[in-house]
């Protein structure tokens, strides 16, 4: 659940609904599809709660080190206390990895040369200023993905406006705001059953998508792009929704209530899909020669990747590198005796796969 912690900035929320996100032993009882950070960071913490589950976890140890050692068939797990710099020690015969995909540290920024001399703020989401105020000020969002367009609506009340910027573009789905279904179910069945109905739905409704897109592809184009289309209205360049590839060859962007494409028929957001030639003093030039005035940066660039928490994982005096050894239907490695790591699914959501 760290990342409903970490991540701070304006409409954080999740990109799978929460039907199938949530625990499959504890019901998400909110009718919104796609749930905002808080929303399902309470939801974490009231199930631990529930379940009593923070007194058997100690807070604040960063794991640096794992070693197996197979005369002794046990691990040696090292760990740092990050407030005291205490080093402690752990034996254990089998380690479970939950560590997540991703580094928490800083997220992933690319090479963007003169970005050190913009005069504005260049802000990485991961790292969003508490109480950060863009009232009034031109944005632009570098980046395509989920991050960028949720950030996209969620700023563009308050800032003058708002530029999402592309490399290229990316397959953008309008999913339904509330679940209205399971909330009128809610009347006559308890809320288990709600629940457990929502999330069967949802699973076969993500898998029959996804195989239609794999078997279908020119008629799911053709639907996705004819669905943006109508949303954007005719003012809008539809070149900057259409991908050079089929659904789901990357990942897809869901918005809710179609509220990224609100924006932009508004003319409060617009979208730019075009390289970067250099950051300004004032905001970015394009390879083509046009420039975009802005006073805020912000790099929705994505993640740098890490598994295991960036601890160092040995065998026998050996370190183990991940991209040399056999994944196992993405829990156990080649070589890597007594240990799991949950991985979960790219194409629905990661809890289903944990689970």
């Amino acid at each position: 659940g760290g990342t409903w912690d970490l991540f701070r900035y304006p409409g954080i929320r999740s990109d799978s609904d929460m039907f199938t996100l949530g625990y499959n032993f504890r019901p998400w009882t909110d009718t919104k599809m796609l749930a905002d950070g808080p929303s399902i960071r309470r939801y974490i913490d009231d199930t631990a709660r529930e379940y009593d589950v923070k007194r058997r976890i100690q807070f604040g140890l960063k794991v640096i080190s794992q070693s197996w050692h197979s005369e002794k068939k046990h691990w040696i797990v090292k760990a740092i206390d990050e407030a005291t710099d205490e080093e402690h020690q752990f034996s254990t015969g089998f380690v479970f990895h939950c560590t997540g995909y991703y580094k928490y540290d800083s997220g992933y920024t690319p090479e963007i040369p003169g970005i050190n001399q913009f005069r504005g703020d260049v802000i990485h989401p991961q790292h969003w200023p508490e109480n950060y105020d863009y009232t009034g000020k031109r944005v632009v969002v570098i980046g395509s993905g989920a991050t960028a367009v949720t950030l996209v609506p969620a700023m563009a009340d308050k800032a003058d406006h708002v530029v999402m910027l592309q490399r290229s573009p990316t397959y953008v789905a309008t999913v339904p705001e509330q679940d209205l279904i399971s909330r009128n179910l809610r009347r006559i069945l308890p809320e288990m059953a709600v629940y457990r109905l929502a999330r069967t739905r949802n699973i076969l409704l993500q898998r029959a998508v996804y195989r239609l897109s794999l078997s279908k592809p020119k008629a799911m184009r053709r639907l996705l792009l004819a669905t943006a289309r109508r949303q954007l209205g005719p003012e809008v360049d539809m070149r900057h929704f259409q991908p050079h590839y089929n659904p789901w060859e990357e990942r897809m962007c869901a918005v809710p209530k179609g509220d990224l494409f609100k924006v932009i028929r508004e003319g409060q957001a617009s979208v730019v899909t075009d390289h970067i030639e250099a950051v300004t003093e004032t905001g970015i030039q394009l390879k083509p020669g046009a420039h975009i005035d802005a006073d805020v940066l912000i790099t929705a660039t994505g993640l740098d990747l890490q598994l295991f928490g960036g601890a160092r994982l040995e065998v026998d005096g050996r370190e183990v590198h991940v991209a040399d050894a056999l994944m196992y239907k993405g829990l156990m490695l080649e070589g890597v005796p007594n240990m799991a790591l949950v991985f979960g699914y790219t194409n629905a959501s990661w809890t289903l796969k944990a689970d």
